[in-house]
């Protein structure tokens, strides 16, 4: 397998060539890391890099596959792990200086401690911005992480380090986080994969700073990677109070049911978004080729009002306890934006944040009934095309804060439901658009079987193309 091919191919092409004797895990993660060395300079997707370890790990892949003892469909797979989960041997810095990296690191969270399991090959951690508080990604430690399709735009955030490292070749897999959007937002903008599960279905040590709204988030160059890395990380784990029981079934098994006659609400503005005309025409495109692919679609909105005021409060109040756990007490040093959250969320009362909740729960509530007539709602993922790296909102908007623009990715934040943004094609300018589907909570193999539909009825290939040189 030649290295351009090797650093584009899913890790489902892997898995299939490593059987074959195609091509091994050393020689993948080699033309991975040549990759990363390449082009992460210009782009930051990556924080940290372990060379040695990622080749280790490669080789000891390559010893199960000679022997037949592979430990599943990620055995030698490379993969990359966002910086805000505990990965023994690397420091968590979440993208903060004020986070020190001279101290012991032991500890594996959940999700990596179940790649090791499965034979992941480790590459690194990807960037976030500090505490991954935005829907862009930098930081005063990594700077900029830019997108691979321009590397004058932003890849999106909060995990736009994984993001961009997908869709540059430089990793197959990638786990990331959700809390407002921040798998579905890269995803969009980078034209890969991401999914934000059920709340609890992928268990979280430490638990998130934001309470039930933090999920980790699969991503990857098609749906059915995502699907096999679901595979791997669901499924309960003893530090995790609200991880839920091990899944009934496979996820990649149930991505690949037919989804004629399927109901699908589809929503271009959610009844408040503005969307962006060309986003706009590039999803109902995507629409209109799943019914013809057999999918029920009929026009309608979800039973809710613009979510934003109440997002805002439980964002801010999520956020403000990090100036006392984290932060030892001073906000000295921090992303200024940050900073103002913090102080923003300082003043508001417990009854404010206690109403919030309430009004999350009856969104939730509105939904659970909205789906026993619809199977999925479709909207776009994010109303905008990319825009100028180094800003948190479009420069020239009105937008105040960066969560004005993306109404999509937040309601289902709130209402703790699976939802996938998958590539829906591109614009007159060639930047991806993102078709978000959205799944009654637990439904995780019904989106991604959707997502899959929507990969054969566009012709999808296994990624973007990247421009970066």
């Amino acid at each position: 397998m030649r290295p351009e091919e090797a650093v584009r191919a899913s890790a489902g092409t892997l898995v299939a060539a490593y059987r074959s004797g195609r091509t091994s895990p050393v020689e993948v993660t080699r033309a991975v890391l040549d990759r990363i060395g390449r082009d992460n300079p210009a782009l930051r997707a990556y924080c940290l890099v372990d060379e040695h370890r990622a080749l280790a790990q490669a080789e000891a892949s390559h010893r199960r596959w000679r022997r037949g003892e592979a430990l599943g469909p990620l055995d030698g797979v490379p993969t990359s792990i966002k910086d805000l989960f505990l990965t023994a041997g690397w420091p968590t810095r979440r993208g903060s200086q004020r986070v020190d990296a001279d101290q012991p690191w032991t500890v594996d969270s959940p999700v990596a401690a179940r790649l090791r399991e499965a034979g992941a090959v480790l590459l690194g951690k990807t960037t976030t911005p500090e505490f991954g508080w935005k829907a862009v990604t930098d930081n005063p430690i990594d700077g900029v992480t830019r997108n691979p399709i321009d590397p004058r735009l932003t890849a999106g955030g909060s995990s736009g380090g994984s993001g961009a490292a997908l869709a540059a070749g430089m990793g197959a897999l990638s786990v990331a986080t959700d809390a407002a959007g921040s798998t579905r937002i890269p995803a969009a903008f980078c034209g890969v994969v991401g999914l934000k599960p059920t709340y609890g279905r992928i268990p979280l040590y430490p638990g998130s700073d934001l309470g039930w709204l933090g999920c980790a988030g699969p991503m990857a160059r098609t749906v059915g990677d995502v699907a096999a890395l679901l595979d791997v990380l669901a499924g309960p784990d003893d530090r995790d109070p609200n991880a839920m029981p091990p899944p009934t079934g496979s996820y990649r098994a149930g991505m690949r049911r037919p989804v004629r006659g399927l109901r699908a609400a589809y929503s271009p503005t959610l009844g408040y978004a503005e969307v962006d005309p060309e986003v706009a025409k590039v999803v109902e495109t995507a629409v209109a080729a799943l019914g013809d692919a057999g999918v029920l679609v009929q026009a309608a909105d979800p039973p809710f009002s613009d979510p934003l005021d109440v997002f805002t409060v439980l964002w801010s109040t999520g956020m403000a306890p990090l100036l006392r756990s984290q932060l030892g007490g001073s906000p000295h040093g921090i992303d200024p934006g940050l900073a103002e959250l913090i102080e923003q969320g300082s003043r508001y009362s417990v009854t404010d944040h206690l109403a919030a909740r309430r009004a999350a729960l009856d969104i939730g509530t509105a939904m659970g009934a909205f789906h026993r007539d619809h199977d999925v709602l479709l909207t776009p993922t994010v109303p905008i095309e990319p825009f100028a790296a180094g800003h948190d909102v479009p420069p020239g908007s009105s937008a105040r804060s960066w969560l004005e623009w993306t109404p999509f990715t937040l309601p289902f934040s709130l209402s703790q439901q699976p939802a996938l943004s998958v590539p829906a094609g591109v614009t007159s300018r060639g930047l991806p658009v993102g078709l978000q589907i959205v799944g009654a909570r637990h439904a995780e193999d019904l989106v991604l079987a959707v997502g899959a539909a929507v990969e054969q009825a566009l012709g999808s290939t296994a990624g973007p193309a990247g421009h970066c040189a």
